[in-house]
């Protein structure tokens, strides 16, 4: 085997191995094992701890506000969103207090809230 044969047999044995471990890679957004809480979702369920539990219960059926339970089947995320912004019926408006990716966070997860 010449030297030039033998390079070119090897540049290919690597660059195989690089498209073979490139298409195997896994990004820390695609991977979602069971058991465990999407960064996102962590988020807005401690926030609704913090900020609206007090007026819709731990498990949203609610207190002074109304009960959240299957919100996401009676309202969109953009609706949520609004509501979380503005405030309405009595509830408070939070776009002073919290910021957009986080009232975002909250209507989507209200709104993934579907039972």
């Amino acid at each position: 085997m010449s030297r030039t044969s033998a390079n070119v047999t090897i540049f290919l044995i690597v660059m195989i191995l690089l498209v073979i471990t490139a298409c195997n890679k896994e990004t820390r957004n695609q991977v979602h094992h069971e058991g465990t809480t999407p960064p996102v979702e962590a988020n807005a369920a401690a926030l609704y701890k913090k900020q609206c539990l007090s007026c819709h219960a731990a498990d949203l059926s609610g207190k002074v506000g109304p009960d959240l339970r299957g919100i996401g089947s009676k309202m969109a995320e953009k609706q949520l969103f609004e509501i979380i912004h503005d405030g309405a019926k009595g509830m408070p408006a939070f776009k002073k207090s919290l910021s957009e990716e986080e009232m975002e966070a909250l209507a989507q997860w209200l709104a993934a809230n579907k039972s």
